[in-house]
């Protein structure tokens, strides 16, 4: 079993005789080498003192770069260990820390990064949370209006109430009359959300009347977060932003059985002017067109039976009555102690404890299987497994899942 490519402050100096001071307060520092570029994780970070910062030696140029970081920083606390898990990103796991605090990856070459690499113009990693486990896809649900998708939507919510949540959307108007901040939307500056969208943070966002409405990446990892499968109600614009994400959805039109019916349900709203009637259906039109011909689309509805149509939506989302219903439990990770040690053997990371509740003789294994995963920045790497290793046993035969 070899032992991953691991380094600390001591190795970097051997390395690069040019007599840089990279001393960093007494924070532990450790340096991941990734093809001609050597990251030196920790010390000083250009956001806070308090957060892990990243600074790169491009061994070509013999020159640091300060890289655009991305994503939630992770903030600095007993210590870390890292390793890589791929030529694209690195595993940094944080000693003593809590549950949901416990293992980042930074993303150096995904193609998240790439991609904001040319749109910045500048060198660029992203910070992504891990979290252990996988949920199941969100669910983009478009349509035109009067289709009856808010009915279909809220007849899921009312038989599978503790399954399914919505994300809350971010704007940039100003709140009115009993509105809350974070319940009907996330209030927002203008400028912010703007810089936001640019660093790649939002899956869809339209300008509405001088003011920005969008979902962000984040809003639907936090229904995910909470065990629940995310809604997003968006038109085919906004479907189409999402699609091209690197959000993972399912995504469902539903059309109406015809225009005439369409027509009909808007007119017995009877909420609406001839004028505001005949630019829905107008808009409509051209949405169904959009629907039908785009390629963004996974499933389409027709809404002629309401009951029908309702029965196709559980069927496609696996709530049929030949389906177990019940949420997925996301578990949670054991604590790191913070005296281990790390090794790598392919997509696994064998974590050595020697706390005195793991000592029997030997010491017990925690094996880290990075092998699944799924997602990445802006939003979270999910996917990851925890599992105990039998100390007497060799190589991974001796794998049990942690309950």
């Amino acid at each position: 079993m070899g032992e991953a490519p691991v380094f600390f402050l001591d190795d970097l100096k051997k390395e690069f005789p040019n007599g840089v001071d990279l001393k960093s307060n007494g924070c532990e520092t450790a340096t991941i080498v990734v093809g001609n570029k050597t990251y030196l994780i920790g010390g000083n970070s250009t956001e806070s003192a308090l957060s892990i910062g990243v600074q790169i030696f491009d061994q070509s140029s013999g020159e640091w770069v300060y890289p655009t970081v991305l994503g939630t920083v992770p903030k600095s606390g007993k210590g870390f260990s890292a390793v890589l898990l791929n030529e694209d990103r690195i595993l940094v796991l944080k000693k003593g820390s809590t549950p949901d605090d416990f293992a980042w990856v930074l993303e150096v070459d995904t193609q998240y990064v790439r991609q904001q690499k040319k749109i910045l113009g500048t060198e660029v990693v992203a910070w992504s949370k891990g979290v252990r486990g996988n949920v199941k896809k969100p669910v983009v649900i478009s349509g035109p209006s009067g289709v009856g998708k808010g009915t279909l939507i809220s007849m899921l919510m009312k038989e599978f109430p503790s399954m399914f949540g919505f994300s809350v959307s971010h704007t940039t108007r100003a709140l009115r009359g009993v509105e809350k901040d974070g319940v009907h939307y996330h209030f927002t500056e203008k400028s912010v959300m703007e810089k936001e969208i640019k660093d790649g943070k939002f899956l869809e966002f339209a300008s509405v009347h001088g003011n920005l409405y969008g979902t962000s990446v984040e809003a639907v990892e936090v229904v995910a977060d909470d065990g629940k499968r995310c809604i997003l109600d968006i038109d085919v614009q906004g479907a189409r932003s999402v699609r091209a994400s690197s959000l993972e959805a399912i995504f469902i039109f539903v059309c109406p059985p015809s225009m005439e019916e369409l027509e009909k349900r808007l007119r017995a709203r009877g909420t609406e002017t001839e004028e505001q009637v005949e630019k829905r259906l107008s808009n409509a039109k051209a949405e169904i067109e959009q629907g039908q011909s785009s390629g963004v689309f996974d499933h389409t509805l027709y809404n002629d039976d309401l009951e029908e149509c309702y029965k196709s939506l559980k069927k496609i989302l696996g709530l049929d009555e030949s389906t177990d219903a019940a949420t997925e439990t996301v578990t949670k990770w054991v604590d790191l102690p913070a005296d281990h040690s790390i090794s790598k053997i392919d997509q696994k990371i064998i974590i050595s404890c020697r706390t005195p509740e793991l000592e029997k003789g030997s010491k017990d294994s925690i094996v880290l299987d990075a092998s699944s995963l799924k997602g990445g920045a802006p939003g979270r790497t999910r996917g990851l497994e925890v599992y105990t290793m039998n100390p007497f046993l060799d190589g991974l035969n001796g794998i049990n899942e942690l309950s």
